[in-house]
């Protein structure tokens, strides 16, 4: 009977601790070069009254530079307002060990989308920000804790969960050890 917990105990401390899979939206190969991108992951999740606001991530390897393209997607019964990335739109990453991690802007001047969908207003914003050099292994390292994001006109913070589970879909995503299981997936 102990030999049995033992080998259950075993497989779920496996299981645990195993290495999330790759999983890519895009995967092309040709003559130009290779482009791999992740599967969109949700890191932030906001419902409170009538808006919604959710940001996710994906992780992008174009052959030079690996690069993290966020989409912002706001949904509200009231007016959005928008907010831009622009040449110096920055992400700031705190991570637990107390190190700030930069990601710079490659967007030209981009406001996003608005769009009407079932009475209410949708503004979806896209953006592409490159990796600093040597942040790779404090991100592989260490898990988020907070989430800066300078857009063109405005600075806003966000707490990285450690778990969120989605009120939209009840998936459970683990945002604050994104880098840790993901960033293997484009070096």
């Amino acid at each position: 009977m102990k030999k049995l917990f033992l080998v259950l105990f075993l497989i779920n401390f496996s299981t645990l601790f195993a290495q999330k899979e790759c999983e890519y939206t895009t995967n092309v190969t040709d003559s130009i070069g290779t482009y791999k991108s992740t599967k969109e992951f949700l890191a932030h999740e906001r419902f409170f009254g009538g808006s919604e606001k959710s940001i996710f991530f994906s992780l992008i390897d174009s052959g030079e530079f690996p690069s993290l393209n966020i989409k912002i997607i706001q949904k509200s019964s009231e007016f959005i307002p928008a907010v831009c990335f622009d040449t110096t739109s920055k992400i700031f990453f705190q991570l637990e060990n107390g190190k700030v991690i930069t990601l710079i802007s490659i967007n030209e001047d981009d406001c996003g989308n608005s769009v009407l969908v079932d009475d209410k207003n949708c503004r979806i914003l896209s953006g592409y920000f490159l990796f600093m050099k040597d942040t790779f292994e404090e991100l592989k390292n260490s898990p988020i804790s907070l989430m800066r994001i300078k857009f063109s006109t405005e600075t806003v913070d966000y707490v990285i969960k450690e778990e969120l589970i989605s009120e939209a879909d009840q998936s459970v995503f683990r945002p604050s050890t994104y880098f840790i299981d993901y960033l293997k997936c484009v070096e």
